[in-house]
């Protein structure tokens, strides 16, 4: 490239910076200006719309300037659904906590607790993943049981709320999803050859996800850990076990 054309090029884009720079701050006096009604007016014309990118700067900017002004815990409600909408796990939980921190015995503070527990649900996800259809339950399950503990704690202090039901649904999905972390965490020691390690980690999902499709699986680790251990008399428990539960299973037939 000539020195002509690389200072061309250094030119524009510093132009576009320039004016990148320019808009937002201008956009950011404009905000500055507004009343707080014309803020909020703003931020739920943008949400109804469904510019949440826009109805954020509009509730921070209304947030940051007028903490205590008339709408300011809607204020804080709507961003927590904005930053939702945004896929920003990061920020809504942040807001949500900052939220619950000020205040506890808020009217809605049962849809907050049930937002934190779809905001960890939200982080625990991988969009590339279900885009693409990739079995992934073996990455990190903390949001997974974060999210189950929000939801638990929303059944459990709210029964009535609203938002029970829901939750509840959740909270099956994410025992299963737990219970299926947990089988696979217990093949990898079968890999191993850690058998002790396969059947505490087998009988973790009985114990604590009882009931969900991965249960068959972690007897069957169960029966093979105990007899690559030596320990008849568990196996043959664990079996009883399966010949009631899953008659049909092949274990079963040898």
């Amino acid at each position: 490239m000539s020195k002509f054309a690389k200072g061309t090029a250094v030119a524009l884009l510093t132009l576009a910076l320039g004016a990148c720079s320019s808009t937002g701050s201008e956009e950011d006096l404009v905000l500055n200006q507004k009343s707080p009604d014309a803020l909020y007016t703003q931020a739920r014309t943008s949400m109804e719309l469904g510019n949440y990118a826009k109805a954020v700067k509009s509730l921070e900017a209304l947030d940051s300037r007028f903490p205590f002004g008339p709408h300011k815990t809607q204020v804080q409600l709507d961003l927590i659904y904005a930053y939702y909408k945004l896929d920003d796990a990061a920020q809504g939980l942040a807001n949500i906590d900052r939220f619950i921190r000020l205040n506890p015995t808020h009217p809605d503070i049962d849809y907050v607790f049930y937002m934190r527990g779809l905001m960890n649900m939200q982080a625990d996800r991988y969009f590339f993943h279900e885009l693409m259809n990739i079995d992934r339950t073996d990455r990190d399950p903390q949001n997974a049981i974060s999210a189950f503990k929000d939801f638990d704690k929303l059944i459990k202090s709210y029964p009535n709320s609203k938002y029970a039901a829901d939750a509840r649904k959740r909270m099956q999905y994410l025992k299963n999803r737990l219970a299926q972390y947990s089988v696979q965490v217990a093949e990898y020691y079968i890999k191993m050859n850690a058998w002790s390690a396969a059947a505490v980690r087998a009988q973790s999902v009985m114990e604590t996800y009882s009931g969900t499709p991965a249960t068959e699986r972690a007897l069957e680790i169960m029966a093979q850990a105990y007899d690559e251990l030596g320990q008849n008399q568990l196996k043959q428990h664990v079996m009883m076990v399966m010949q009631a539960n899953f008659p049909n299973n092949e274990m079963l037939k040898h």
